[in-house]
């Protein structure tokens, strides 16, 4: 359940280990508490908690934009800074999971807006870099906008 992720033939790692499922498209693992069900992300590495593939369809529930270089470490991204998209995605009747939203204009974020889990490249201008979770705006159809 938590292997690497197959892109266009070729293996791609994730930042962390247990993150991803190993299934096409990769879903988010969280951990489930044995004693109480709840859900929480990332799944703890302990007996109290067994791992569960969440939701790959959220909402957004709220963000923020950071707009600086976080401290390093535990920052391990791209020298080159650029803003992105801190996000809080309501997976419904599962949890609340911090992520990246990408392939959106900051100007277009609105929490409640559809999206999908769709992990990123940890630095966007590497192809190699490491995958981290993130979410993408779910595409809107041609006919409910018209």
């Amino acid at each position: 359940m938590t292997g690497d992720i197959n892109r266009g033939g070729r293996d791609m790692r994730a930042i962390a280990q247990g993150l991803f499922t190993d299934e096409t498209p990769p879903r988010l693992i969280g951990g489930k508490d044995r004693q109480t069900g709840r859900i929480v992300f990332p799944c703890p590495s302990t007996m109290t908690h067994e791992p569960v593939a969440l939701s790959r369809e959220g909402t957004l529930w709220s963000y923020t934009v950071q707009r600086f270089r976080p401290k390093s470490p535990p920052y391990a991204g791209p020298e080159a800074f650029a803003p992105w998209v801190v996000a809080y995605v309501e997976l419904p009747g599962e949890v609340i999971v911090e992520a990246r939203l990408d392939d959106v204009a900051f100007e277009d974020v609105m929490v409640g807006m559809p999206v999908l889990f769709q992990p990123g490249l940890l630095d966007p201008n590497d192809p190699a870099s490491a995958l981290v979770p993130a979410f993408v705006p779910v595409p809107v159809s041609a006919e409910l906008v018209a």
